[in-house]
């Protein structure tokens, strides 16, 4: 079992930026065979992705986040991270890591953390 956890989340005035990092752990695991993605969850919505990348480091980006995120990993660290620049209050969520075989927007993946919570203010 690959177990995820988020850190990096919280309150931001927007235009400002944020780091996010994904640590993964598990007993004869490592993240480098895996695909993994960042969702974000806004209150009273369905979680959505906004980033993905291959185990080889090729990112993803949904156009809402293209040019402002930047997801990057660190296979030695079992770690991937999500920078994220030019916050909007539109970014406002819980956002999740996870992992799984296809880097995808879609909530296709096997693993998951719990999340951290991102508020941007206007």
């Amino acid at each position: 079992q690959l177990q995820l956890v988020e850190s990096g989340g919280g309150l931001v005035q927007s235009g400002g930026s944020l780091r996010l990092s994904c640590a993964a752990s598990g007993t004869g695991l490592t993240l480098d065979h895996y695909a993994v993605g960042w969702f974000r969850q806004a209150p009273g919505k369905e979680r959505v992705g906004v980033s993905a990348i291959t185990p080889g480091g090729s990112p993803n980006y949904v156009d809402s986040v293209n040019g402002r995120f930047f997801i990057s990993r660190d296979n030695t660290k079992n770690m991937v991270y999500l920078q994220m620049n030019s916050l909007k209050p539109e970014d406002t969520g819980v956002y999740y890591c996870a992992a799984g075989p296809i880097a995808t927007m879609r909530p296709a993946y096997d693993y998951w953390g719990r999340g951290t919570q991102v508020t941007v203010s206007s």
